[in-house]
């Protein structure tokens, strides 16, 4: 589309509009009625030829108005020069509903469910990655004289508590020692750094602790590797059904990749920046069983550290502006709350 041509661009813009709220193909005199573009039906008849010859727009039966193709969705995106903010009000919400979380868990729960409602789409929250978490603490917690519990807490508030049989007795100073020598060598470390200096640390103990250290450092490294069975966070699968059409023969094998996580993570994968959106419409995914869905997806963190992505899948027939203010709201806060800001 020549780059002058923003009659043609606005066309399209009505059309994308139109079938998103009404899901009915967009004929020139419902176009012409319903937007102020300044030209006769004849004119836009003539922009929509040409639209369609360009493969931005397709008339799915004869005698019908036309929809947008994936390139023309693409372009709409594109061309996206500003997305209107969330109210004041809307944004007062979001960050309300996610403080009131209790830990890690209950925040990507929180921010799943949030999503979807906001975006009535399949929302998708990646649980922070381990490799870019950090150790901030492990407690050591005597269950019995013979027994103890580990709590490993990280930067980004994740806790994951593991039990530990020690086979013989353990006083209240050697479970003070424990936790000391694990502090010492793991505190501020990171995950992948600290899962190999706990190799190191029955060597480095005193003696009498030796055995009871090494059964610790044996159950304490699973906390320190990653986890892909909790890695993601999916919510909103229902809101699909809710327009079948949009799926033409394929929702159950969209229904079907959303439960692989392989899948999932990749369509979160193009989200590589805190803040950076990446929106994927129709074709453009990788994962055949996806290409009737587009997926709007986002980095959230620190601004020097991604901790993981969220994101949407919804059809590709989505009210992407507010789809996109909706993400980029709902990570900003995310961001926030787990980098301690």
């Amino acid at each position: 589309m020549a780059s002058g041509d923003e009659r043609r661009f606005d066309v399209l813009r009505a059309i994308v509009a139109d079938y998103v709220s009404n899901q009915e193909p967009v004929g020139s005199k419902a176009l012409v009625d319903r937007h102020n573009l300044g030209v006769s039906s004849a004119t836009v008849r003539n922009d929509m030829a040409a639209l369609e010859e360009d493969g931005y727009i397709t008339q799915p039966h004869t005698s019908a108005g036309r929809i947008p193709t994936d390139k023309g969705y693409r372009l709409f995106v594109d061309r996206l020069s500003e997305i209107k903010p969330l109210s004041s009000a809307e944004r007062k919400a979001i960050r309300n509903f996610l403080e009131g979380a209790l830990d890690l868990d209950d925040v990507l729960r929180r921010s799943v469910r949030l999503l979807a409602q906001l975006t009535r789409q399949v929302a998708v929250v990646q649980y922070p990655t381990l490799t870019s978490s950090t150790v901030r603490h492990v407690e050591v917690v005597p269950l019995t004289p013979a027994r103890l519990m580990l709590v490993l807490i990280t930067d980004t508030g994740r806790v994951d508590q593991r039990t530990v049989d020690l086979g013989d007795v353990v006083t209240e100073d050697g479970v003070a020692t424990l936790r000391d020598v694990l502090n010492n060598t793991l505190a501020g470390h990171r995950l992948i750094d600290a899962a190999a200096k706990v190799a190191e640390l029955p060597d480095q103990g005193p003696t009498e602790l030796r055995d009871a250290l090494t059964r610790v450092c044996t159950v304490l490294v699973e906390s320190l590797v990653e986890h892909p069975e909790e890695r993601l966070v999916l919510g909103g699968t229902a809101n699909l059904t809710r327009n079948v059409a949009d799926f033409p023969g394929s929702l159950r094998q969209v229904l079907e990749a959303l439960e692989e996580q392989v899948v999932v993570l990749k369509l979160l994968a193009a989200a590589r920046n805190p803040g950076a959106i990446a929106v994927r419409i129709g074709g453009e995914n990788e994962d055949e069983q996806m290409r009737s869905t587009s997926v709007v997806s986002i980095g959230y963190g620190s601004d020097d550290l991604l901790l993981g992505g969220m994101g949407v899948v919804g059809p590709t027939r989505m009210d992407y502006p507010g789809t996109i203010a909706a993400v980029r709201a709902v990570a900003n806060y995310v961001g926030q709350i787990l980098s301690g800001k």
